[in-house]
């Protein structure tokens, strides 16, 4: 039986009303520190694990096709999902659609000890508890044999259960100002999942998987040619009542799912409508909208009316329950949920006109992985051996990686960035172990170069801020202190070896509080979101050059910020992250995602 740790109690205090200080009060109470960590259970209750599969019973299930990896639509080499154009993009239909649930949410393999077996997913996820859940609304597509409604992604059967029936004609109006063939992809999140283990710090981590989720999303998409944006000017309310998380009858005395985002994804041909014509009502929606209507710019938001008519339909299936019993029920988790909760839409829009290019496929290569061999290889590195080391050349290449380039037009950034509608508020300070060519130390890498001055200004005035030799031009990565950091890496990673024992590790500093009051506390879980969608690019990026990478939620929150003596709360530590040789766990098999299903592609 668990010996029980007693939990730590807050003192009383005057929970303030202001959404912006709530999120804050949340933040600041859910750190971990030297001499205590944040509130959680104190030990796993094994009896009431969450069950790792949402299904919803009496809704019916439509198989999608187990394609091998030679088969159409065949994964490009990796590196071509990063250069505009030289994807084919195949329509819509079930086996692409099929091949992008395979590398956004799929199972990627069995992982078995003994008489234990558990799941792992292309989707990383804190813990592996997977707190993350995808839909779909679907259009009418010719070729597609789909209803058009909303589907949820059961990832265990690789299947899509209908959820709702959605009218053809008011769904074809919802995307009428989207180029040809759209259709949109949605995220919610079971909390319980997460605070099931991890308590009140679930919030924070539930959120990186959401960002992860956005990343693997928006990189499956590319490997088919497809292009994604996610429709961030949507409010909450929406989003809830789009993909039924607020139908309470639904989710009767089970495990809710909060609603997170919404995207809408897309071929890549004929975005602009060349020689498909533009309806009058669409011209005269579009202008309602603040939208032309000609296909040369899609907006961010979807019309609420629309949505409040495609949902007064018929709807299936009630949530399964994912655990007996809850025990402790962090309320503070309710709270930074509802005060973080996107109460207002904001009608934004982005021009299609400029990143338009022609198709040019790369052939796929015997001495190149295809994007798909690395997305299905994607592990989470336990432990590493401490000594493998990187080139700087391949350092730099995964610092280019993360770089959004946001001075360019949103759909113009390199994948994945073109997904995120933001400005990059996500900056890194990293602990170089292992790196041949650079010196051991503290380094800095700014991933908005308009923004280096107000970093600066932010942390310790007499950190040396010297340009790195060797490093490209267009990398504003900078050394701060010199000496070895193995040891403060652990200290500050809740003492995992992990962050000492690799090649380098870093921590995802946020620009926080005025970014925050700026733009609303609804911010807050976005910053969790855009370091999630950070470390997918690096996991990826890491297997390609033959190496592991891992994400670190476990991290002591001050310390770190003392250690360049951030001000206040100008930024704030969301993320660790480290990258280096990996120790296999030579006592675990590894077994096929979905051998036991015994259907042709």
């Amino acid at each position: 039986m668990a010996t029980e740790i007693p939990l730590y109690h807050e003192p009383v205090e005057t929970v303030p009303t202001d959404p912006i200080d709530r999120v804050i009060r949340y933040h600041v109470q859910t750190k971990h520190h030297f001499n205590r960590y944040a509130r959680a259970l104190g030990y796993l209750d094994w009896a009431n694990q969450p069950d790792p599969f949402r299904r919803f019973v009496g809704a019916s299930l439509i198989s999608l096709p187990l394609l091998p990896p030679d088969k159409e639509p065949v994964s490009p080499v990796y590196d071509a999902i990063y250069q505009s154009g030289a994807v084919a993009s195949p329509p819509v239909n079930v086996r692409s659609l099929s091949r992008f649930f395979e590398f956004a949410l799929a199972l990627s393999a069995w992982k078995k000890a003994g008489e234990s077996e558990w799941p792992l997913r292309s989707n990383p996820s804190s813990g592996n508890l997977h707190p993350t859940e995808g839909y779909v609304v679907m259009p009418e597509i010719e070729g597609l044999d789909l209803n058009p409604g909303l589907y949820h992604y059961a990832s265990k059967e690789h299947g899509l259960e209908l959820r709702a029936e959605f009218s053809a004609e008011l769904v074809d109006h919802l995307l009428s100002l989207f180029p040809p063939g759209s259709f949109l992809f949605g995220l919610t999140s079971v909390h319980w999942r997460e605070a099931w283990k991890y308590g009140e710090r679930a919030f924070r981590y539930c959120n990186h998987d959401v960002g992860h989720a956005i990343g693997t999303a928006r990189i499956a998409a590319a490997t088919l040619g497809w292009k994604m944006v996610l429709l961030d000017g949507v409010e909450q309310h929406t989003i809830a009542l789009l993909l039924g998380t607020s139908r309470m009858d639904d989710f009767q005395d089970v495990e809710s799912e909060h609603p997170d985002c919404l995207a809408v994804v897309w071929p890549s041909r004929d975005v602009r409508g060349e020689g498909l014509g533009v309806r009058g009502d669409e011209k005269v929606r579009g202008k309602e909208l603040g939208v032309s209507g000609s296909r040369e710019e899609i907006p961010l938001f979807l019309d609420p009316n629309v949505v409040k008519d495609v949902a007064e339909c018929t709807w299936h299936g009630k949530a399964n329950r994912l655990s007996g019993e809850h025990g402790v029920h962090w309320d503070i988790i309710d709270e930074v949920a509802d005060a973080s909760w996107k109460t207002q839409s904001q009608r934004s829009i982005i021009s299609l006109q400029t990143y338009q290019k022609t198709p040019h496929p790369l052939p796929l290569t015997p001495h190149e992985p295809s994007a798909g061999q690395i997305i299905r290889q994607r592990r989470s590195a336990v432990s590493f051996d401490g000594k493998t080391s990187i080139s700087s050349a391949t350092f730099f290449r995964m610092m280019q990686r993360v770089m959004p380039r946001a001075d360019r037009p949103q759909l113009d950034r390199p994948m994945p960035w073109d997904v995120w509608p933001y400005d990059p508020a996500i900056h890194l300070l990293i602990f170089v172990h292992r790196v041949d060519g650079l010196t051991p130390g503290l380094y800095f890498l700014a991933r908005d170069p308009k923004k280096l001055v107000f970093i600066q200004q932010s942390m310790n005035p007499e950190l040396s801020w010297t340009p790195v030799p060797g490093c490209p031009e267009d990398l504003p990565f900078y050394w701060l202190l010199e000496g070895d950091a193995k040891k403060l890496a652990v200290q500050v990673s809740c003492h995992q070896d992990i962050a000492g024992d690799c090649a380098f590790s870093f921590g995802m500093l946020a620009e926080f509080e005025g970014r925050l009051r700026e733009g609303g506390a609804w911010w807050y879980p976005r910053l969790f979101w855009e370091s999630g969608l950070l470390g997918q690019v690096l996991y990826l990026e890491a297997e390609a050059v033959g190496i592991r990478a891992t994400g670190i939620g476990c991290f002591f929150d001050d310390p770190v910020h003392e250690i360049v003596a951030v001000k206040g709360l100008s930024f704030q530590s969301l993320y660790h992250f480290t990258i280096g040789g990996p120790v296999e766990d030579g006592r675990l098999m590894t077994l096929s995602p979905y051998g036991r299903l015994k259907r042709e592609g």
